[in-house]
C-alpha cells in the first residue's frame, strides 16, 4: 500500500448484466424502460469504446484480475475444454493461482468486499468467491440457471441443463435450498442489500453485483413482461432500424454509420403468424428481464442515497459480452435430445413463455437488433461480440454527463479501482506465489481529462475464443472467423470509417495487415494462448455472406 492513501477513499460498485445488448438501455437507444440505469448513465460517462471478451467467464476473469483470460485460467470456457486444451497453463477452467484478484487486493487494503450474483469462475467451495477475496458472498457458481430456481429431474437431462443449473453458495457453504420466493435479479439484490446493511461502516466497500439476467432461459415476472405486449410485433429488423436511428440522435454512433448486414436465422417475412407470435413473445420476456434488472439497480442506488454514500461511490455498469444470438437447439454439444427434453419437461406454449416452467431464447435476429451497427454478437471477436454497453458514474472525476469514445477494455477496471483506492498491484509476486502483472491500464487520467486516450495506437489489443481471433492497433482491426460462420482468413477493417466491419480492406492494405499480424504474434507469445484445431463452439451460427472488398 502507498504511504499516503487518500483520506476518504471511494466505495466501488460494479454491476454486470449478462448478455445485455449494446442498445437495450434507454440511455443507449433502447425502448425498454430502464429509468434508474438511464439516470446513472446520463449523469456519468457513457463508454462507446468499452470492450470485453466474447463470452461471460473469460470477461469476468479479466474484470477481476486486470489481465488476459488466457493467463487467468479461462483461456476457453470450462464448458468448452477439449483434450488439446485441458491441462495447459491458462486453461484450468477456473480462476487460477497465477493471478491475484481485485477483491483480494482491496480486502488487503482495508475495503470490505461483498458479492452477490453469477460467479462462473469455479464450481467448488475452494474456487468460490470466498476463496478469492470476497468477505461476504452469495453466488451462482455455474454460468446460467433457471431464474426462478425451477428445475425438473436432471438425471436424464441434456448437457445444457447439466451445466446450467441451480448451484449456489453463500460464503463457504453450499446452499441447500433457495430463499422463497426466488427470482435471480431480485434475490441477488436482496442479498447484496443485506450485506451493505450489515457491513462495517468504518471501512469503504467494494460491492460486485453480477446479474445472471438477461441471459437465457428468458424468464421474468409477469407484470414486467406485460408492459411490452405487442411492442415487438413488427419484428427484429424493424427494431434494429428504430434503435439505430435513436443511437444516431443520442450521438452514440455516427450519422453516416453503415451497419453490418443482419445474418443468420430467418427473416421476419419468412415466418408464419404463429412463429412471429412466439418470437415476439421471447423478446417481450427479454425486455421484462431488463426492466426488472433496472428496478433492482434502483433499489441499490436508493439505499446508497439514503446512507449518504452515493456520491462517494464509483458505479461501473457493463454487459459481460454482446447480446446472445446462438440458436441453442442447433448446438450438438448441448445434447441431441434438448428439444425433446424441453417439450417434455417445460411448457413453452405462447401464454406460458417467460414463466418458471418455460425455457426459451430469442436467437440471432433479435441479438443483432441490439448489437447494431456492429457485426454479429456474443461468442464472436467481431465488434458485436466484444463492444458492449458500459458506463461509469462517479462525481469524483471530471468526465461526467458525457460520452467517451476512447478504446478501453475490461482489463482496465482493476488498475483503475486500485488507483482510486491508493493501492498498488503487487506486480509479479503475491503472498509467496508468482502472479501475472497487470495488462490493463488505469482509466483515471482519461476520466480526469488529463489524457484523451487509454491505450496508445501502437499497443496491440488482442482477442481469441473458440479459434475466433482479432487484433487491434489504433483504429485498425484484423479479424479471423473460421468456417462455417466466417471465411477462415484474416480480414482487415478501419473501425474509424467502418465500425460495422462491412468492408474488408485486406487486399488493399497488405502492409497494414502484416503489421497487425505481427502484433497478433506478440499477443500469442505474451498470453500463452493455444489455438485448438477442433474447438467447441458456444452455439452454432449460420454462415454470414461473404464480406465486400475494396474501399467503400
Amino acid at each position: 500500500m502507498p504511504a499516503d492513501p487518500p483520506a476518504r477513499r471511494p466505495n466501488f460498485l460494479i454491476i454486470v448484466a449478462d448478455d445485455l445488448g449494446f442498445s437495450d438501455l434507454g440511455a443507449f437507444g433502447g425502448e425498454i424502460a430502464t429509468p434508474h440505469l438511464d439516470a446513472l448513465a446520463q449523469a456519468g460517462l457513457r463508454l462507446t469504446g468499452f470492450h470485453t471478451a466474447p463470452t461471460c467467464s473469460p470477461t469476468r476473469a479479466m474484470l477481476l484480475t486486470g489481465t488476459d483470460h488466457h493467463i487467468a485460467g479461462l483461456g476457453t470456457m470450462a464448458e468448452a475444454l477439449t483434450d488439446t486444451l485441458r491441462g495447459r497453463p491458462g486453461y484450468e477452467g477456473h480462476l487460477n493461482d497465477r493471478v491475484v484478484t481485485l477483491a483480494e487486493l482491496l480486502r488487503d487494503g482495508g475495503y470490505q468486499t461483498l458479492m452477490a450474483g453469477k460467479w462462473h469462475l469455479g464450481l467448488t467451495p475452494e474456487l468460490a468467491p470466498a476463496a478469492r477475496g470476497f468477505e461476504r458472498s452469495f453466488a451462482l457458481l455455474p454460468g446460467a440457471a433457471n431464474h426462478f430456481g425451477y428445475e425438473p429431474e436432471l438425471a436424464a437431462a441434456p448437457r445444457l441443463m447439466q451445466i446450467a443449473r441451480s448451484l449456489y453458495i453463500e460464503d463457504r457453504e453450499m446452499v441447500a435450498s433457495l430463499p422463497q420466493p426466488f427470482y435471480s435479479s431480485d434475490s441477488f439484490t436482496d442479498r447484496l442489500l443485506r450485506y451493505l446493511d450489515e457491513r462495517d461502516q468504518s471501512r469503504p466497500f467494494f460491492a460486485y453485483l453480477a446479474f445472471s439476467a438477461p441471459q437465457w432461459p428468458l424468464q421474468a415476472p409477469a407484470e414486467n413482461v406485460a408492459h411490452y405486449r405487442g411492442r415487438y410485433d413488427a419484428g427484429p429488423e424493424a427494431l434494429r432500424r428504430e434503435r439505430l436511428q435513436r443511437l444516431k440522435q443520442l450521438g452514440l454512433v455516427s450519422e453516416a454509420v453503415e451497419p453490418h448486414p443482419m445474418v443468420g436465422g430467418r427473416s421476419w417475412d419468412a415466418l408464419s403468424p404463429q412463429e412471429r407470435a412466439r418470437s415476439a413473445r421471447t423478446m417481450e420476456v427479454y425486455a421484462g428481464m431488463v426492466e426488472r434488472l433496472d428496478w433492482n439497480v434502483g433499489r441499490v442506488v436508493a439505499a446508497l442515497a439514503r446512507r449518504g454514500e452515493l456520491d462517494n461511490t464509483l458505479i461501473l455498469f457493463m454487459s459481460d459480452n454482446g447480446a446472445e444470438g446462438a440458436l441453442l437447439e442447433a448446438a450438438p454439444r448441448f445434447g441431441p435430445n434438448l428439444t425433446e427434453f424441453i417439450a417434455t419437461h417445460y411448457d413453452n406454449s405462447l401464454d406460458n413463455i417467460g414463466r418458471a416452467n418455460s425455457y426459451v431464447w430469442y436467437g440471432p435476429r433479435w441479438a443483432q437488433a441490439a448489437t447494431a451497427p456492429s457485426r454479429l454478437y456474443k461468442a464472436f471477436t467481431t465488434q458485436g461480440g466484444i463492444r458492449v454497453c458500459a458506463f461509469i458514474r462517479y462525481p469524483g472525476v471530471a468526465r461526467q454527463a458525457a460520452i467517451g469514445d476512447a478504446v478501453m477494455t475490461v482489463m482496465d477496471i482493476t488498475p483503475t479501482l486500485l488507483d482510486l483506492a491508493g493501492l498498488d498491484h503487487p506486480g509479479e509476486h503475491y503472498r509467496g506465489r508468482a502472479v501475472a502483472p497487470l495488462r490493463g491500464r488505469s482509466l483515471l487520467a482519461y476520466l480526469d481529462r488529463r489524457s484523451e486516450n487509454v491505450h496508445e495506437a501502437s499497443e496491440g489489443l488482442g482477442w481469441e475464443l473458440f479459434g475466433r481471433r482479432a487484433i487491434r492497433l489504433g483504429e485498425w482491426k484484423a479479424v479471423l472467423i473460421p468456417p462455417p460462420a466466417g471465411p477462415g482468413v484474416w480480414q482487415l477493417y478501419n473501425l474509424a470509417a467502418d465500425p460495422g466491419e462491412t468492408t474488408d480492406l485486406a487486399a488493399r492494405e497488405p502492409g497494414r495487415l502484416e503489421s497487425l499480424l505481427a502484433a497478433w504474434q506478440r499477443y500469442v507469445a505474451e498470453t500463452g494462448l493455444v489455438l485448438d484445431p477442433t474447438p467447441r463452439i458456444d452455439g452454432v451460427e449460420t454462415s454470414a455472406p461473404p464480406p465486400r472488398t475494396g474501399e467503400r
